[in-house]
């Protein structure tokens, strides 16, 4: 009984010993930048969208898929030169804003697997990450469109 009292004495003494040296984490300073960065993003999106709006005749509407497709180029584009990673290291989860994050996680599956050749490695590879959220993407919509196309039928809409 005298060693297991003497151990647990040694362990809660570590215990504060490393919380006394633990580096505290900037949490609000974290969800400030990640705030700020994720909103600059939907800012750019947003006039990614006005410029389709404006030059190409899009309506609000119509405008959604080319800002969206453009916006996941550019978070590529950003990713395969290395501006992504340091936007990332800044902003935390500001920089996993869905369209980017999806751009980004695809693109850097790619990189890193290129050495494995185009078709096993790029290809084979460049989904494992996003492939969870355009499965599971794709899923949540037929489910609510079958229950929107049941509700419809059945007169509740």
């Amino acid at each position: 009984m005298g060693n297991k009292d003497s151990k647990s004495k040694k362990q809660q003494q570590y215990q504060s010993l490393e919380k006394k040296y633990e580096a505290k984490r900037p949490v609000f300073k974290n969800c400030i930048k990640a705030f700020f960065v994720g909103g600059l993003f939907c800012l750019l999106g947003q006039a990614v969208s006005y410029f389709y709006i404006y030059f190409f005749n899009f309506t609000e509407q119509t405008s959604g898929n080319p800002t969206v497709a453009t916006m996941v180029f550019f978070s590529m584009l950003l990713t395969g030169f290395g501006v992504y990673d340091h936007i990332g290291q800044f902003a935390g989860a500001g920089s996993a804003v869905p369209v980017t994050g999806f751009g980004n996680a695809v693109i850097s599956a790619a990189i890193e697997h290129r050495t494995e050749g185009f078709v096993l490695g790029v290809g084979g590879n460049m989904f494992k990450l996003a492939g969870s959220v355009i499965l599971f993407g794709v899923f949540s919509a037929f489910i609510v469109a079958l229950i929107k196309t049941l509700l419809i039928k059945w007169g509740v809409i």
